[in-house]
Protein backbone atom coordinates (compact mmCIF):
# COMPACT_ATOMS: atom_id res chain seq x y z
CA UNK A 1 0.00 0.00 0.00
CA UNK A 2 1.11 3.28 -0.82
CA UNK A 3 0.52 5.37 2.44
CA UNK A 4 1.55 8.80 3.31
CA UNK A 5 0.65 11.19 6.14
CA UNK A 6 -1.26 14.17 4.96
CA UNK A 7 -1.04 17.07 7.62
CA UNK A 8 -2.33 20.39 8.36
CA UNK A 9 -6.11 21.75 8.03
CA UNK A 10 -6.15 22.38 4.52
CA UNK A 11 -4.71 19.59 2.99
CA UNK A 12 -6.43 17.07 5.34
CA UNK A 13 -9.47 19.06 4.61
CA UNK A 14 -8.92 18.70 0.83
CA UNK A 15 -8.38 15.02 1.45
CA UNK A 16 -11.63 14.98 3.19
CA UNK A 17 -13.59 17.10 0.33
CA UNK A 18 -12.03 15.02 -2.42
CA UNK A 19 -11.29 11.72 -1.36
CA UNK A 20 -12.41 10.69 1.77
CA UNK A 21 -12.56 6.94 0.30
CA UNK A 22 -8.78 6.89 0.37
CA UNK A 23 -8.15 8.50 4.63
CA UNK A 24 -7.68 5.19 6.84
CA UNK A 25 -7.11 7.34 9.58
CA UNK A 26 -7.15 11.15 11.73
CA UNK A 27 -4.93 11.96 13.97
CA UNK A 28 -5.69 14.48 16.23
CA UNK A 29 -3.37 16.71 18.90
CA UNK A 30 -4.05 15.73 22.57
CA UNK A 31 -6.03 19.01 24.04
CA UNK A 32 -6.77 20.06 20.39
CA UNK A 33 -9.17 23.34 20.60
CA UNK A 34 -9.08 24.55 17.41
CA UNK A 35 -12.78 24.61 15.87
CA UNK A 36 -11.73 23.45 12.42
CA UNK A 37 -9.68 20.94 13.59
CA UNK A 38 -13.01 19.73 15.41
CA UNK A 39 -14.77 20.24 12.70
CA UNK A 40 -12.50 17.72 10.33
CA UNK A 41 -12.57 14.92 13.46
CA UNK A 42 -16.62 15.07 13.31
CA UNK A 43 -16.57 14.84 9.36
CA UNK A 44 -14.38 12.31 9.42
CA UNK A 45 -16.74 10.07 12.11
CA UNK A 46 -19.35 10.85 10.30
CA UNK A 47 -17.30 9.08 7.14
CA UNK A 48 -16.81 5.96 9.27
CA UNK A 49 -12.96 6.91 9.34
CA UNK A 50 -11.36 6.14 12.94
CA UNK A 51 -10.03 9.41 15.14
CA UNK A 52 -7.18 8.91 17.47
CA UNK A 53 -6.19 11.15 19.96
CA UNK A 54 -2.45 11.66 19.91
CA UNK A 55 0.65 13.59 22.11
CA UNK A 56 1.64 16.55 19.59
CA UNK A 57 5.62 14.61 19.90
CA UNK A 58 3.80 11.98 17.86
CA UNK A 59 2.24 14.37 15.22
CA UNK A 60 5.34 15.96 15.04
CA UNK A 61 7.61 13.13 14.15
CA UNK A 62 4.81 12.33 11.77
CA UNK A 63 4.88 15.81 10.39
CA UNK A 64 8.53 16.23 9.69
CA UNK A 65 9.45 20.01 8.68
CA UNK A 66 5.67 19.99 7.58
CA UNK A 67 3.46 22.51 10.64
CA UNK A 68 0.61 19.65 11.12
CA UNK A 69 -1.38 22.36 13.01
CA UNK A 70 -2.73 19.59 15.36
CA UNK A 71 -4.16 17.20 12.61
CA UNK A 72 -2.85 14.44 10.37
CA UNK A 73 -4.42 11.79 8.06
CA UNK A 74 -2.83 8.65 6.87
CA UNK A 75 -3.67 9.04 3.38
CA UNK A 76 -3.60 5.56 0.57
CA UNK A 77 -2.28 7.46 -2.23
CA UNK A 78 -2.96 6.38 -6.13
CA UNK A 79 -0.25 4.29 -7.51
CA UNK A 80 2.65 6.87 -8.99
CA UNK A 81 2.92 7.07 -12.59
CA UNK A 82 5.91 5.40 -14.06
CA UNK A 83 7.95 6.03 -17.60
CA UNK A 84 5.87 3.16 -19.26
CA UNK A 85 2.18 5.28 -18.20
CA UNK A 86 4.03 8.36 -20.83
CA UNK A 87 3.12 6.83 -23.95
CA UNK A 88 -0.80 6.17 -22.29
CA UNK A 89 -1.35 9.87 -21.00
CA UNK A 90 0.10 11.51 -24.20
CA UNK A 91 -2.01 9.64 -26.35
CA UNK A 92 -5.63 10.38 -24.17
CA UNK A 93 -4.56 14.23 -24.37
CA UNK A 94 -4.25 14.21 -27.50
CA UNK A 95 -3.81 17.67 -29.11
CA UNK A 96 -3.95 19.32 -25.42
CA UNK A 97 -0.99 17.74 -24.08
CA UNK A 98 0.44 20.04 -21.71
CA UNK A 99 3.73 18.62 -19.70
CA UNK A 100 5.47 20.21 -16.88
CA UNK A 101 9.12 19.23 -16.66
CA UNK A 102 11.08 19.85 -13.38
CA UNK A 103 14.90 19.24 -14.00
CA UNK A 104 16.15 19.24 -10.25
CA UNK A 105 13.69 21.26 -8.10
CA UNK A 106 15.51 20.49 -4.56
CA UNK A 107 13.20 22.20 -2.40
CA UNK A 108 9.85 20.77 -1.50
CA UNK A 109 8.12 24.21 -0.88
CA UNK A 110 8.81 24.89 -4.90
CA UNK A 111 7.95 21.21 -5.91
CA UNK A 112 5.05 21.21 -4.09
CA UNK A 113 3.72 24.91 -5.49
CA UNK A 114 4.59 23.44 -8.95
CA UNK A 115 2.04 20.82 -8.34
CA UNK A 116 -0.45 22.63 -7.24
CA UNK A 117 -0.26 24.88 -10.07
CA UNK A 118 0.12 22.37 -12.81
CA UNK A 119 -3.19 20.34 -11.18
CA UNK A 120 -5.08 23.74 -11.41
CA UNK A 121 -3.49 23.98 -15.16
CA UNK A 122 -4.97 20.26 -16.00
CA UNK A 123 -1.07 19.22 -16.80
CA UNK A 124 -1.14 15.74 -18.48
CA UNK A 125 2.12 14.44 -16.75
CA UNK A 126 4.71 16.49 -14.23
CA UNK A 127 8.35 14.70 -15.16
CA UNK A 128 11.27 15.11 -12.55
CA UNK A 129 14.40 13.14 -12.61
CA UNK A 130 15.02 10.61 -9.97
CA UNK A 131 17.94 12.16 -9.23
CA UNK A 132 18.94 15.90 -8.27
CA UNK A 133 15.38 15.80 -7.06
CA UNK A 134 12.96 15.83 -4.26
CA UNK A 135 10.93 13.40 -3.34
CA UNK A 136 7.15 13.48 -1.86
CA UNK A 137 7.90 14.46 1.16
CA UNK A 138 4.99 15.67 3.51
CA UNK A 139 6.27 18.96 3.35
CA UNK A 140 6.02 18.39 -0.56
CA UNK A 141 2.47 17.26 -0.40
CA UNK A 142 1.09 19.93 2.16
CA UNK A 143 2.44 22.78 0.02
CA UNK A 144 0.90 20.54 -3.48
CA UNK A 145 -2.88 21.25 -1.38
CA UNK A 146 -3.80 17.90 -3.05
CA UNK A 147 -2.21 18.50 -6.35
CA UNK A 148 0.16 15.79 -5.76
CA UNK A 149 -2.52 13.36 -6.09
CA UNK A 150 -4.39 14.68 -8.59
CA UNK A 151 -1.56 15.14 -11.32
CA UNK A 152 0.85 11.77 -12.84
CA UNK A 153 4.17 12.54 -11.16
CA UNK A 154 6.66 10.69 -13.23
CA UNK A 155 10.14 10.44 -12.16
CA UNK A 156 12.57 9.28 -14.61
CA UNK A 157 16.67 7.96 -15.03
CA UNK A 158 17.32 9.45 -17.75
CA UNK A 159 15.56 13.11 -18.15
CA UNK A 160 17.19 13.68 -21.76
CA UNK A 161 16.16 10.49 -22.87
CA UNK A 162 12.50 11.27 -22.01
CA UNK A 163 12.81 14.49 -23.92
CA UNK A 164 13.20 12.61 -26.75
CA UNK A 165 10.20 10.34 -25.91
CA UNK A 166 8.25 13.35 -25.85
CA UNK A 167 9.22 14.40 -28.98
CA UNK A 168 8.98 10.99 -30.93
CA UNK A 169 5.50 11.30 -29.55
CA UNK A 170 5.30 15.12 -31.34
CA UNK A 171 5.38 16.99 -28.46
CA UNK A 172 7.33 20.47 -28.62
CA UNK A 173 9.71 21.67 -26.31
CA UNK A 174 9.95 25.00 -24.88
CA UNK A 175 13.05 25.69 -22.23
CA UNK A 176 12.78 28.44 -20.15
CA UNK A 177 15.84 30.42 -20.12
CA UNK A 178 16.66 33.68 -18.67
CA UNK A 179 19.29 34.57 -21.33
CA UNK A 180 17.39 34.47 -24.73
CA UNK A 181 15.98 37.07 -26.69
CA UNK A 182 12.82 34.94 -27.17
CA UNK A 183 10.16 35.80 -25.27
CA UNK A 184 7.27 32.91 -23.31
CA UNK A 185 4.70 35.17 -25.15
CA UNK A 186 5.74 35.02 -29.05
CA UNK A 187 6.22 31.19 -28.54
CA UNK A 188 3.40 29.29 -29.75
CA UNK A 189 2.19 27.15 -27.07
CA UNK A 190 -0.89 25.59 -28.41
CA UNK A 191 -1.15 21.61 -29.43
CA UNK A 192 1.07 19.39 -27.71
CA UNK A 193 3.88 21.21 -25.64
CA UNK A 194 6.10 20.49 -23.06
CA UNK A 195 7.66 23.17 -20.53
CA UNK A 196 10.97 22.89 -18.59
CA UNK A 197 11.69 24.34 -15.95
CA UNK A 198 15.39 24.44 -14.92
CA UNK A 199 16.53 24.07 -10.95
CA UNK A 200 16.29 26.87 -8.56
CA UNK A 201 20.32 27.97 -8.17
CA UNK A 202 21.56 26.55 -12.00
CA UNK A 203 18.86 26.77 -14.12
CA UNK A 204 18.55 24.44 -16.93
CA UNK A 205 21.41 21.73 -17.51
CA UNK A 206 23.64 21.68 -20.66
CA UNK A 207 22.25 18.21 -22.22
CA UNK A 208 18.52 19.06 -21.00
CA UNK A 209 18.89 22.50 -22.89
CA UNK A 210 20.51 21.06 -26.21
CA UNK A 211 17.15 18.53 -26.42
CA UNK A 212 14.73 21.83 -26.18
CA UNK A 213 13.78 22.55 -29.72
CA UNK A 214 12.89 26.07 -28.35
CA UNK A 215 14.43 28.23 -24.90
CA UNK A 216 12.33 31.39 -24.07
CA UNK A 217 12.20 33.65 -21.00
CA UNK A 218 9.92 35.60 -19.18
CA UNK A 219 10.33 39.37 -19.80
CA UNK A 220 11.05 41.36 -16.85
CA UNK A 221 11.27 45.14 -17.08
CA UNK A 222 11.69 45.78 -13.29
CA UNK A 223 14.71 45.45 -11.21
CA UNK A 224 14.39 41.69 -10.69
CA UNK A 225 16.19 39.48 -13.24
CA UNK A 226 14.70 36.09 -12.30
CA UNK A 227 11.87 34.58 -10.71
CA UNK A 228 11.05 31.70 -8.13
CA UNK A 229 10.82 28.48 -9.46
CA UNK A 230 6.89 27.83 -8.61
CA UNK A 231 6.47 31.61 -9.41
CA UNK A 232 7.88 31.18 -12.79
CA UNK A 233 5.67 27.63 -13.44
CA UNK A 234 2.47 29.21 -12.99
CA UNK A 235 3.08 32.00 -15.47
CA UNK A 236 4.51 29.92 -18.12
CA UNK A 237 1.30 27.34 -17.75
CA UNK A 238 -1.20 29.95 -17.57
CA UNK A 239 0.36 31.68 -20.29
CA UNK A 240 -0.37 27.83 -22.64
CA UNK A 241 -3.92 28.08 -21.26
CA UNK A 242 -4.58 31.52 -22.60
CA UNK A 243 -3.13 30.46 -25.84
CA UNK A 244 -5.49 27.42 -26.21
CA UNK A 245 -8.27 29.20 -25.38
CA UNK A 246 -7.98 32.62 -27.35
CA UNK A 247 -7.51 29.93 -30.24
CA UNK A 248 -10.67 28.25 -29.40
Amino acid sequence: MNEHWIVGINPVDGALNNDAARVCELLVENGQRNPRVHELAERAKALKIPVHHRPREQLDKLAGEARHQGVAALYEAPAMATEGDLPELLEQAGGSALVLVLDGVTDPHNLGACLRSAAAANVTAVIVPKDRAVGLTPVVRRASAGGADRVPLIAVTNLARTLRVLKDAGVWITGLAGDTDQSIYGIDLKGPVALVMGSEGEGLRRLTRETCDFTAKIPMPGAMESLNVSVATGVVLFEALRQRSASR
